[in-house]
C-alpha cells in the first residue's frame, strides 16, 4: 500500500502533494504512477495528518483534499484506492467516486462513521489508537498492551458486524505509534503472529515511524533500512498489507521473501 498524504503537515511528506490550499494533482499523479510502476497494489489517500501533535481538519476541508484525488486516480488507474479517514462525510463522498477501502485510524468511532462505512459496502480497516493525535504520545499507559489492543480491535469487529459489515470485509491494524511508547510498539510487533491468528487480514504501518528513529537514532529521511527490516519481519509474521512511503524498495524486499516462501 503506497501512501499519498494530501496534507501540509504529515510527519514525513507533508506539503509534497498539497500546495496553496489544494491538492497538487500533477505531483499526486507523478507519485501514483511511480508507486504503481514499482509494484504498489493499493494507493492510500489521506487528507488529515494523524502524526503526534496534529490538529483535526474540518470536514469540508478534508473532503476538498481527498475526494478530487480519489476521483482523479480512479479515472486513470485500475488499482484499488484506499481512503485514510475517520470522517463519515469523507467516507460517503469517497465511496461515491470510486474508493475501494476505508482505512480508519479511529476504528469507525467518530460520529456517523460506522453507519457511513456500513452503507458504503466497502471493506474497512480498523486501527487501534489510544487518545487523539494531538495528545496521544503524552505518556500513554497500558497494563498489557497486547491484550488491550486485541480486545479493542475485537470489540470494534463486533460493532461492525452488528452494524451490517460483513466480517470477511474487515482488516485489522495494531496501530504502531498511535498512543504507544517504543516498548509498547515492540511488544505489539512481537505479538503480530497472534494478531494475524485472529482470523482477519492484518495491515501494518511502520514506514519511517518514530520507533525506527528511536532504535536507530535517525531522522525520517534516514529510516529506509529500518523500515524495510520491519516490513520484512511483519510479512514473516503473517501481515498481509504493509503501508509504506518507499514502495520500490519494499517491493524488492517482499518479492525476495515471497520467492523464498514460494507464495508468489
Amino acid at each position: 500500500m503506497g501512501i499519498l498524504n494530501i496534507t501540509p503537515d504529515s510527519f514525513s511528506d507533508g506539503g509534497e502533494l498539497y500546495r496553496s490550499g489544494a491538492p497538487a494533482m500533477d505531483a499526486v499523479l507523478r507519485r501514483a504512477r511511480r508507486m504503481l510502476r514499482a509494484g504498489a497494489d493499493i494507493l492510500d489517500v489521506g487528507g488529515e495528518s494523524t502524526r503526534p501533535g496534529a490538529s483535526p481538519v474540518n470536514e469540508q476541508e478534508e473532503i476538498d483534499r481527498v475526494v478530487p484525488v480519489v476521483e482523479c486516480l480512479r479515472s486513470r488507474f485500475s488499482v484499488p484506492i484506499s481512503v485514510d479517514t475517520s470522517t463519515a462525510a469523507v467516507m460517503r463522498a469517497s465511496s461515491a467516486v470510486g474508493a475501494s477501502l476505508i482505512n480508519d485510524v479511529r476504528a469507525l468511532r467518530r460520529q456517523g462513521a460506522l453507519e457511513a462505512a456500513a452503507a458504503s459496502g466497502l471493506p474497512v480497516c480498523l486501527m487501534h489508537m489510544r487518545g487523539e493525535p494531538a495528545s496521544m504520545q503524552q505518556q500513554p499507559q497500558y497494563l498489557d498492551p497486547v491484550r488491550e489492543v486485541m480486545e479493542f480491535l475485537l470489540a470494534r469487529v463486533e460493532a461492525c458486524v452488528d452494524a451490517g459489515i460483513d466480517s470477511a470485509h474487515i482488516l485489522l491494524d495494531p496501530g504502531f505509534g498511535f498512543g504507544k511508547t517504543l516498548a509498547h510498539n515492540l511488544a505489539l510487533f512481537r505479538a503480530l503472529p497472534g494478531f494475524c491468528a485472529l482470523g482477519f487480514p492484518v495491515l501494518v504501518g511502520l514506514s519511517r515511524k518514530r520507533m525506527v528513529g528511536d532504535i536507530l537514532g535517525k531522522p525520517e529521511s534516514k529510516r529506509l533500512h529500518g523500515s524495510l527490516a520491519l516490513a520484512l519481519i511483519a510479512a514473516q509474521s503473517g501481515a498481509r498489507i504493509v503501508r509504506v512511503h518507499d514502495v520500490a524498495a519494499t517491493v524488492d524486499v517482499l518479492k525476495m521473501f515471497n520467492a523464498v516462501q514460494e507464495i508468489g
